[in-house]
């Protein structure tokens, strides 16, 4: 998003909410009891969808969304608006997500959540300083999963600091959370179905048949998480959709918006679909 991108703000109006749990809106680390901490309830993408969707019809009067675009767990929301909403969104653009999390997936974050809940620091959740040692596990275990093995083998994790420089960023970056915020997350992360509504009652094709908007969807060729595979399977099972795989080495990462040439490219294909 920006200035001579597809998503231009002085060429549409452009609502980037908060999803629930990330510390910023309702989240763990702020909510009063007895809704605070490990006890704040499960949030499916569906829950976060819905509070979006009362905040454009209810606070902005839209009734027509041109473009739901959204990268990783934000990817998997367009997915949902999608299925929830396919009379009122045109077109949707997720991004290295998937309609629903794959085993693999799950089983990726059970592995990190296990590395973080291992500190006895945590205190299940009731910790008055923050598990230093289980958010550095944390961090530690992620850093090999959101880029590639090509990634690594090109060096391209090396910046000046090496191995350990590269792992002492994602400390720094996963280290500004809150743990219970984090694992919140990661709940909905795991969660994310869109057949996991009444209206589909399980039946992931006919969740993905509902879709009717346009759709690009566009996952990273060297994604951990969220492999071509996966989202081919869910691309056949869409009545309007195409399949546009981002040509790189930077894993998940690909569609973060991190690297010019990354980042071109996505514009690239969000210019083409919002011209449709």
């Amino acid at each position: 998003m920006g200035e001579n991108l597809a998503l231009d703000p002085s060429r549409y109006f452009i609502v980037v909410p908060d999803q629930f749990g990330n510390g910023l809106s309702s989240s763990p680390s702020n909510s009063p009891p007895p809704q605070d901490r490990m006890r704040f309830p499960l949030v499916h993408p569906y829950d976060n969808v819905r509070a979006q969707h009362r905040l454009v019809t209810e606070r902005y009067g839209i009734d027509r969304v041109k473009l739901v675009v959204g990268f990783s767990m934000s990817g998997q929301q367009a997915f949902h608006w999608g299925a929830l909403y396919p009379d009122m969104v045109e077109r949707i653009a997720p991004i290295c997500g998937s309609a629903r999390t794959a085993v693999h997936n799950f089983v990726f974050l059970e592995g990190i959540k296990a590395a973080l809940t291992a500190d006895c620091a945590w205190a299940g959740g009731e910790y008055t300083s923050p598990p230093v040692a289980g958010l550095r596990a944390f961090s530690r275990v992620y850093a090999g999963w959101y880029t590639s093995q090509s990634f690594f083998r090109e060096g391209l994790h090396d910046t000046g600091g090496g191995v350990e420089g590269f792992l002492a960023g994602a400390e720094r970056s996963f280290g500004r959370f809150d743990a219970n915020d984090l694992l919140a997350m990661l709940a909905t992360w795991q969660a994310a179905d869109i057949a996991a509504h009444p209206r589909f009652a399980g039946d992931l094709a006919a969740a993905l048949g509902a879709i009717r908007a346009r759709a690009t969807v566009m996952p990273s060729r060297t994604d951990l998480y969220f492999p071509p595979e996966d989202n081919e399977i869910e691309v056949a099972q869409m009545p309007n959709a195409e399949l546009r795989v981002i040509p790189s080495i930077r894993g998940h990462l690909a569609g973060g918006g991190g690297n010019p040439e990354d980042r071109r490219w996505v514009s690239d294909q969000l210019e083409e679909l919002l011209a449709q």
